[in-house]
């Protein structure tokens, strides 16, 4: 792939391909299948009526993608009625999935999701990644990707590419991690470790903001997502769209200076937000021995009334509201998203995160929501970023059949 599928979509129907007979051929396959996706169940009469083209080109079109897997007949879609009723097309549950995986530093994800958005297989290792060279967690990361796509076949599915999300700098190929301070991985070519693969490699905070963007209930077109686990990562949404940064690396919020002559960070700066709000740091200010489930420790000892992690959590949401002031007040987003593991600490972080941005920030005070999607964006992120590349390119498939 040239480019994340996410980033080759045009005004959200599909992705940008050339005004030629071919062309506009595939923009319609696409219109029928976004069409039918948004709806969950059309008759082709229906679908000619909301995309504009006759009934005779839309059952065409129909004709193809189901050739492709990519819709079904249902059968009439309202018996009983007045006249002969049309056949009621959904998305296949069969046919392509989108596979997802998530490089952690203390765990690996992978899933598969079919066309209709729906978690078909997931497996996950929890272990320890960071200090590891690349190629022997890329090689327990096939493992599970093997698995995964293993038990998404005996359900009539096939891989249409791979998605991965890891926690740090990707290059603009699509496959380059760049830098990854918590991984300690310096330009390391992912593509060159998963060549099996149509690969789309990305920072696990955009696919956490997609993944906001594309399933979060009454989630706007414009927002900041913060996310965390041992670092911080955001990700900045406009007009519906990822806004990347002239090298794609947009977002390093977790690397924004807290306190200049704070201690250090694996970035080589000091005083980082990370230092203050990511999973480690508020374990080891609350006096904490790490396990696991780090968050699941904290936010137990916080409602039990815990008070070194209540404290440690509330200067937490301190760190995170003065770093988040100078991106609201630079940007300002119609609202800020918390994510991953700050999602399952925000009864107590948001009292003093709100507070310090209601009292940095220019205008009005910037509304904060947590996301429902919590931990499980970035794969989730992942993986539907494969299945929305279908939606906006049906005639990719068109080979595996």
């Amino acid at each position: 792939m040239t480019a994340p599928p996410h980033e080759a979509r045009s005004s959200g129907t599909g992705r940008s391909l050339p005004d030629t007979q071919q062309g506009m051929r595939r923009r319609n396959l696409a219109r029928v299948m976004h069409a039918v996706s948004a709806e969950g169940s059309l008759s082709r009469a229906a679908v000619a009526s909301r995309i504009g083209l006759t009934r005779a080109a839309v059952s065409t079109l129909v004709d193809e993608l189901i050739r492709w897997r990519l819709l079904e007949e249902l059968g009439p879609e309202r018996p009983g009625r007045v006249g002969r009723p049309g056949s009621a097309l959904a998305v296949s549950g069969r046919g392509p999935a989108g596979i997802g995986a998530e490089i952690g530093v203390d765990h690996l994800a992978v899933c598969a999701v079919d066309l209709r958005g729906e978690v078909r297989a997931r497996a996950v290792r929890h272990g320890a990644n960071r200090g590891r060279a690349a190629r022997p967690v890329i090689a327990e990361l096939t493992r599970l990707i093997r698995q995964v796509v293993a038990e998404a076949e005996r359900a009539e599915l096939w891989p249409a590419g791979l998605a991965v999300a890891v926690p740090g700098l990707v290059a603009r190929d699509g496959r380059t991690v760049v830098r990854a301070p918590n991984l300690d991985w310096h330009d390391t070519d992912l593509g060159a470790l998963l060549p099996d693969w149509p690969l789309t490699v990305d920072n696990e905070a955009n696919f956490g903001a997609l993944a906001e963007l594309w399933l979060g209930a009454g989630t706007p077109g414009d927002f900041l997502h913060v996310s965390a686990e041992i670092g911080i990562g955001a990700a900045v949404v406009v007009d519906g769209r990822l806004l990347r940064g002239n090298r794609g690396f947009a977002g390093e919020l977790g690397h924004v200076p807290v306190w200049p002559d704070g201690p250090p960070c694996p970035c080589g700066s000091r005083g980082c937000l990370e230092q203050y709000a990511g999973e480690e740091a508020v374990l080891r200010a609350a006096g904490l021995e790490p396990r696991e489930d780090l968050v699941g420790l904290l936010a137990e000892r916080a409602q039990t009334g815990d008070e070194g992690v209540r404290a440690a959590l509330r200067d937490a949401g301190t760190a995170l509201g003065i770093a988040l002031t100078g991106a609201v007040n630079l940007l300002d987003p119609e609202t800020v998203v918390l994510g991953g593991a700050l999602a399952g600490l925000s009864p107590w972080l948001l009292p003093t995160l709100e507070a310090e941005l209601t009292g940095r920030t220019t205008g009005p005070a910037c509304p904060v929501t947590v996301s429902s999607l919590g931990p499980q964006g970035p794969l989730l992120g992942a993986a539907h970023s494969v299945v929305r590349a279908v939606l906006d390119d049906p005639a990719v498939v068109s080979d595996r059949v």
